[in-house]
């Protein structure tokens, strides 16, 4: 008399989770999908928005950066436009751990405010500058890339799932060299920003290998000693005349 009943519950009760599973799951993939739309989109008018304020500016490494409100305003879109389609997977981690789609404007607008403070430190250190000045920071920047302390903040900025701004803490440390080579070769390039973009992009989403990542840094060391020896080819160093 019992046992009918038993089964009956137990058939509602899976037809019951089998009707929530989905239901829940199209739900969170939904909210994945939103979350990631944003940030991508987000990211892609910065680009539309930084080719247009930066023409004209780049001067190479005479570039002025003119007045504090102007240079962060070019600088955070800057920065949207390039670090944003790497922080996509931390954006999603974000996201699932809690608050969903609530949750990415939040964590977008606490980790660009670690480049806006990166920018005016950058502000107040800029002055124009000469070919020997961006090649010793260039060789710097890929000396760091050999670095224990690099490793560990690429190492953190892959897996930190916390605040907004302790992820951008962990990639500003992960770039830093790369920055400072973007600041000494044209902050104010196209084409140093898309090739900056490139690499941080590279390294955030691709797991360290030294088979990459060496020759890499070789690379920059070796594009610093160019710079040293013969600056006027290197791209977007000096402006056209």
């Amino acid at each position: 008399m019992v046992f009918p009943d038993r089964i009956e519950g137990t058939v509602e009760g899976t037809m019951t989770d089998h009707g929530f599973t989905p239901t829940y799951a199209t739900a969170r993939t939904a909210a994945m999908a939103a979350a990631l739309t944003a940030t991508l989109g987000l990211a892609a008018a910065s680009w539309g928005v930084a080719v247009w304020q930066m023409q004209g500016m780049d001067m190479g490494v005479a570039t002025s950066l003119g007045s504090f409100a102007s240079f962060i305003a070019v600088w955070v879109v800057m920065m949207a436009a390039m670090m944003l389609p790497g922080a996509a997977p931390a954006v999603l981690r974000r996201a699932q751990a809690g608050g969903g789609v609530r949750a990415v404007p939040l964590f977008i607008g606490s980790y660009l405010a670690v480049w806006a403070l990166a920018g005016a430190a950058v502000y107040a250190l800029y002055r124009p500058h000469g070919a020997v000045a961006a090649a010793a920071v260039t060789i710097a920047a890929g000396m760091y890339e050999f670095t224990p302390l690099k490793r560990h903040f690429r190492r953190r900025c892959r897996e930190t799932t916390g605040s907004g701004f302790g992820f951008g803490l962990c990639c500003a440390g992960s770039s830093i060299g790369l920055m400072a080579m973007l600041v000494v070769l044209g902050v104010m390039s196209l084409t140093w920003m898309a090739v900056t973009a490139v690499l941080v992009l590279a390294q955030e989403l691709l797991r360290p290998r030294a088979a990459v990542d060496v020759p890499l840094a070789l690379v920059i060391v070796g594009l610093g000693i160019w710079i040293a020896l013969a600056p006027s080819p290197v791209p977007g160093l000096v402006p056209p005349m």
